[in-house]
């Protein structure tokens, strides 16, 4: 009795199995020659017609009788579905459609998207099932709604901004120190940008509480880091691989370069040049016994009126940018410490 129903059950599942084989034959063969038809194009998107082609096979046959019960378990099931886009409103809130960041949907796009390489000069293949579609990154979660929501959920975050602090000058009164960062955006295997880990720290040197030896020793010491004409120091850190860790190594560099700058070496005392010096003092310098050889060998005249010209004129030639002017008056000073006059104009 089992091996007659083992039997009977091996035949249904060889009837099953032919029946499949043959429906799903006639369907490729059938779709084949339709995109034949068509010269390859991807424009034809109809099914053709599997009715009538089953009509012509044999009532009576086994391949008839197994496509026909094919066909009756087919049309049981229930259809499906229209797709998302058939269904979406006009007015309806595109950020709860793509609220993060996410693949393109092409069941949830109302755009006829059309991506790919036209086959036999055809048109670009649809958005239905297109795996080009899904390798590109997409902005559709960043729209003008959706930013303005998300700028209003973090506005609870934000802190007011404080009233004493209208202006920029105000901002520099209080915060002297100003620290620079950056943040990438983009697409790769890793989160991390190598150039995110570059922090620049800022501040002026007057905002330092440093004497005339500490600020000089701390030029020195810093070199091209110093920007003479804004008064502005600006250290940058990347060696280490986090920005924190950057940020941290150049706020000790900026604590070690202040007290160090606030050590007088003995050396510093005796070795001293001009060309060391961040400003020209007209008594650290040889013209002042320049000056005074002068006075011995013209001692029966008087030149003391024209000293302090000469100073000023000399001091300001030397510590601020040539201009016609400063060399103009260092040249009329000169000509009163002689007693010369300035010679006319040629014409």
């Amino acid at each position: 009795m089992m091996c007659c129903r083992m039997a009977a059950s091996q035949r249904k599942l060889q009837q099953f199995s032919l029946s499949f084989w043959s429906y799903s034959h006639l369907r490729y063969q059938l779709t084949k020659k339709q995109v034949c038809r068509h010269h390859g194009s991807l424009v034809s998107t109809s099914l053709p017609d599997v009715d009538s082609e089953i009509e012509k096979v044999s009532v009576h046959s086994l391949r008839g009788k197994a496509m026909r019960a094919m066909q009756d378990r087919l049309r049981k099931r229930h259809p499906m579905p229209s797709s998302r886009e058939n269904r979406m409103a006009e007015d309806q809130d595109w950020t709860n459609v793509y609220p993060t960041a996410a693949s393109f949907k092409w069941s949830a796009v109302p755009l006829s998207v059309r991506m790919g390489y036209p086959v036999n000069r055809g048109i670009p293949p649809h958005k239905l099932g297109n795996a080009e579609l899904l390798k590109i990154p997409n902005f559709l979660h960043l729209t003008p709604l959706a930013i303005k929501k998300h700028c209003a959920a973090l506005k609870g975050f934000c802190t007011k901004w404080p009233d004493g602090l209208n202006t920029d000058e105000l901002c520099d009164e209080h915060f002297p120190v100003a620290i620079e960062t950056s943040d990438y955006v983009f697409s790769s295997p890793s989160l991390r940008c190598p150039k995110a880990r570059l922090v620049q720290v800022k501040l002026k040197l007057s905002k330092l509480p440093l004497d005339k030896h500490a600020r000089w020793k701390l030029i020195q010491l810093v070199g091209d880091l110093y920007n003479k004409e804004t008064d502005e120091l600006c250290i940058s850190a990347d060696r280490c691989p986090v920005k924190q860790q950057n940020l941290d190594y150049a706020m000790y560099l900026l604590s070690v370069l202040f007290h160090e700058a606030h050590i007088t070496e003995p050396w510093e005392e005796t070795e001293q040049t001009e060309e060391d010096m961040e400003e020209y003092t007209w008594e650290s310098g040889k013209r002042e016994e320049n000056l005074m050889r002068i006075k011995r060998r013209m001692h029966n005249k008087e030149i003391s009126s024209a000293e302090e010209e000469l100073k000023t004129a000399y001091t300001q030639v030397c510590n601020n940018k040539e201009t016609s002017e400063s060399i103009g008056s260092y040249k009329r000073a000169v000509l009163n410490l002689f007693g010369l006059k300035e010679p006319a104009p040629e014409t």
